[in-house]
């Protein structure tokens, strides 16, 4: 029996879910209800058959999953204007808010509610996000469906609430700092001789494919730099004198920064 979901917030998030689970068959259209003000924006997921609404009653009320994907300022608003849509033994609550804690998300709705809170990154856009997933309350088979939902959506991976602020760092943040050192990457080649265009191609996939290797063969980033450093080569050379200026150290102090800055802004 397929699942009906109800997207409430047809934004830049919102649509990107939706676009996913229907491209990749997870979901037919006639599935998905999603939620915005202006559903004008939203006329290319009505063209494939979403349901386009904006009534967010109507929508959870045909709904088994209730995805909210709206801004951290909302959620006490719509919680509060969905709530009587909500049944206990029907609809799961996934939360895709940033900085809404699975407690904060209890008290709005009461103890009975099956919650899911995940944490997708930018690349959901094009369904290659890392997801980190926690949950309460959710049976064997809500949280098998919600993991392989956004495993539709790029790759997922089940983790402690308290490592959610940490996963914020590695996943989200650190899409900022690959594109940091893709960036740089990018310089260097147009100082070596290629134009912007090829440099931003040839490092762009060369990421892609390093990324690709680790996730496909399950093995360390070390056994692959051996295979590709040579005695007296060009690649030790270029490797030790990026470390030799801090590479390695600056990375992790830039991570355990940001980490804090979260921490401390709680």
């Amino acid at each position: 029996m397929s699942k009906n979901i109800a997207i409430i917030g047809g934004g830049n998030l919102g649509s990107a879910i939706a676009e996913g689970l229907i491209n990749s068959g997870f979901a037919k259209a006639e599935n998905i209800f999603i939620t915005k003000r202006n559903i004008e924006t939203l006329s290319q997921l009505k063209e494939k058959g979403a349901h386009i609404l904006n009534n967010n009653k109507e929508a959870v009320a045909n709904a088994d999953y209730v995805i909210l994907a709206i801004k951290p300022f909302q959620i006490k608003d719509i919680i509060s204007e969905i709530r009587p849509s909500l049944k206990a033994r029907k609809h799961v609550l996934i939360s895709v808010v940033t900085g809404i804690w699975i407690k904060d998300l209890i008290e709005m709705t009461g103890e009975d509610f099956a919650i899911v809170r995940a944490m997708p990154n930018t690349a959901i856009a094009i369904q290659e996000s890392m997801t980190c997933i926690c949950s309460h309350n959710a049976s064997e088979e809500q949280a098998g469906f919600v993991s392989n939902l956004f495993n539709q959506l790029g790759k997922s991976v089940i983790i402690d609430e308290k490592l959610m602020d940490a996963a914020t760092v590695l996943g989200a943040c650190g899409t900022a700092f690959a594109m940091r050192y893709i960036r740089a990457n990018i310089q260097g080649g147009v100082e070596i001789g290629f134009n912007a265009k090829v440099a931003a191609l040839i490092a762009a996939q060369t990421v892609k494919g390093a990324a690709e290797l680790l996730l496909t063969k399950h093995t360390h980033p070390e056994e692959e730099i051996d295979k590709v450093t040579t005695p007296k080569g060009c690649t030790i050379a270029g490797l030790n004198e990026m470390e030799h200026q801090g590479l390695s150290s600056s990375i992790i102090r830039g991570i355990t920064t940001s980490y804090k800055k979260i921490v401390q802004d709680m």
